[in-house]
């Protein structure tokens, strides 16, 4: 999966946004103020890093090669997925949507109510 096709994807769910608050190679993906996806270009091989439950991060990890502990971020609860082509695109939009869901059941209870009424 490519990075555009990836920010497409995300930018579909509810609420969300995107802004490139650390420069041009990371694309930070948005629900209500929080972080659910970040898009990394600047290297060789584009990634993204995607918020997961502990227990699946680490079953992710041992299943597949592309798939580490959050490059700069808290590497219990983030993977970083490199966008390489190894791993299946539905795979990929799943993990999209775990991390999407994840934040929004962290969200405060007014900012869940508002997503929903949308």
């Amino acid at each position: 999966m490519d990075p555009l096709s990836l920010r497409r994807y995300c930018l579909q769910k509810k609420r969300a946004t995107d802004d490139l608050p650390f420069g041009e190679d990371a694309l930070v993906i948005k629900v209500a103020n929080k972080m659910f996806a970040l898009i990394m270009t600047g290297n060789e091989t584009p990634s993204v890093n995607l918020k997961c439950d502990p227990a699946l991060a680490l079953e992710l990890r041992r299943k597949y090669p592309v798939i580490t502990p959050g490059y700069h971020m808290n590497k219990q609860h983030w993977n970083t997925v490199l966008l390489d082509g190894n791993l299946p695109e539905e795979q990929i939009l799943q993990m999209v949507d775990h991390s999407y869901d994840l934040v929004v059941k962290g969200l405060k209870k007014s900012d869940r109510d508002l997503l929903e009424s949308l």
